[in-house]
């Protein structure tokens, strides 16, 4: 395990690619429940990818050094200098930024950049996930709406501004004009990114001008990256889907709650699941244990795309 500060990562030399399938630098965000994360870091590990961990400044001492202890066996992952991440600020796309200069730095050989929490899991193994993205190379996945057609509710995170505090965000706000000229757009805080992707976020000083702006906006993690990416060239290469599938909170008919949603796992696409956990329903479990090596059905992403569009437009 390598543990080094943004401002200088140290080159490592790994094997060429042993295969044409891309490889994953995968970015995974923690502070707390340990023993989730182990298990899914032995999922998703290989040892001709990149790995890079943050933990959240204010985890508790034994947390930290339950996993940095864990994470020793490991050659190529790295730890990221730990950040304050204040829920609802700017902080965790910082993060996130951080995280891909980071990982440029360090290698030149990986293909995609995929965010994590520490509490998601992969519906599907790390070869089948891999061809996936071979198949697709190019594309981002990444969910938006245009947020002043679609979620004019929300535009009051961005048309404040607000100013992110040690541990919560200010109760002092003011409004302010958008930015000129742009399309703001919201969506979720999980994606999978191009290395050329990554590499315009962090060396173009165009998305300066986005990071300054949003800088004091509310829940940034949710709109920043649709805004910037919309709004430049790179919209063109986005599908509209974080390939993350989502337990929702049940109340009424669980049973038939459970079937709807294993249906959607099979007909689906989606390549992670988002707070699986031992309180989650065991038929979900099952089905995930029972399909995690079944191949990905074909669907047409630039069809279904279009097809999502027009329905939206109509």
């Amino acid at each position: 395990m390598q543990t080094s500060a943004i401002t200088s990562p140290q080159p490592q030399l790994f094997p060429s690619h042993s295969s044409t399938q891309v490889r994953i630098a995968y970015f995974i965000m923690i502070h707390h429940k340990p023993d989730v994360f182990k298990e899914m870091f032995r999922q998703i590990y290989t040892r001709d990818q990149f790995y890079l961990i943050h933990i959240d400044r204010k985890a508790k001492a034994e947390i930290t050094e339950e996993i940095q202890l864990f994470l020793v066996q490991f050659p190529n992952v790295y730890l990221l200098e730990s950040m304050n991440i204040v829920s609802g600020g700017f902080s965790m796309i910082q993060a996130e930024l951080n995280a891909m200069e980071f990982l440029l730095n360090v290698n030149q050989d990986w293909d995609y950049f995929i965010n994590l929490s520490g509490e998601d899991f992969p519906l599907k193994s790390q070869s089948i996930i891999r061809k996936f993205l071979t198949l697709n190379n190019g594309r981002n996945y990444l969910f938006y709406y245009d947020q002043k057609f679609y979620r004019p509710d929300t535009l009051k995170r961005v048309q404040n501004h607000f100013t992110e505090l040690t541990h919560k965000i200010s109760s002092l706000i003011y409004k302010r004009s958008f930015m000129k000229g742009v399309i703001p757009y919201i969506g979720g805080k999980w994606f999978i990114f191009t290395r050329e992707t990554c590499s315009f976020m962090t060396n173009n000083k165009r998305v300066m001008n986005f990071e300054d702006y949003y800088l004091h906006t509310f829940l940034p993690a949710e709109s920043f990256f649709q805004t910037v990416l919309m709004n430049t060239a790179f919209k063109d290469i986005i599908i509209n889907d974080d390939k993350r599938a989502v337990i929702e909170k049940v109340f009424f008919n669980k049973k038939q709650f459970t079937k709807d949603f294993i249906d959607s796992l099979r007909t689906g696409n989606q390549l992670f699941i988002r707070k699986i956990n031992i309180d989650a329903n065991e038929n979900i479990i099952n089905y995930i244990k029972d399909s995690y090596h079944d191949p990905l059905p074909e669907i047409d992403e630039i069809e279904r795309e279009l097809r999502r569009t027009n329905q939206q437009n109509n």
